[in-house]
Order: structure tokens, then C-alpha cells, then sequence
């Protein structure tokens, strides 16, 4: 049932009118903050995940390789100093 008084029409205009804006505020108010927060975030330097993973494979096969370069060089002084002859101090 609508009411046939003006004042009341006027009031109803006016609440639903400031609804209205109060959502248009918010909703400029929230991409504001995702556009500064894109332009803070935007100079940093990120990397992909597919970068960090291919990175991160980069450095366990260097590392299994240093390992068995390590292990070949152990065997060659092994063969070296068979001799009885003093052990070179190894690093660590």
C-alpha cells in the first residue's frame, strides 16, 4: 500500500537517492584501492611460479652435480694418496 502523502514520497526518493550513492562510493572507493595497491605492488620485482620452479630445478641439478664431482675428486685423491703419503686437509 503506497501513501498518498508527498513528504513521505520525498523521504522515500531521498533515502533510496543517498543508498544509491553511499553504493557508488563504495564501489569507487574499493577499485581506487585496487589500483593503488596494483601501482605499489606493480614496481616490485615478482617472479612467476613457472620462473621459480625452473630456477629452483636449476639449482638441484647443480647441486647433484656438484655432489658427484665431489665424489669423483674424493676418489681420485683416494687413489692419489694410496701411497701412504699424508692427506691434503679438505675443505668444508
Amino acid at each position: 500500500m503506497q501513501s498518498q502523502n508527498p513528504l513521505i514520497a520525498d523521504f522515500v526518493k531521498l533515502v533510496n537517492s543517498a543508498a544509491g550513492t553511499f553504493a557508488g562510493m563504495t564501489r569507487e572507493a574499493r577499485d581506487a584501492a585496487r589500483d593503488h595497491a596494483k601501482e605499489a605492488l606493480g614496481g616490485l620485482d615478482f617472479v612467476s611460479r613457472e620462473e621459480f620452479d625452473a630456477v629452483k630445478d636449476m639449482a638441484a641439478k647443480a647441486r647433484e652435480e656438484s655432489e658427484q664431482l665431489k665424489a669423483r675428486l674424493d676418489a681420485l685423491e683416494a687413489k692419489v694418496f694410496e701411497h701412504n703419503a699424508p692427506e691434503p686437509p679438505h675443505k668444508t
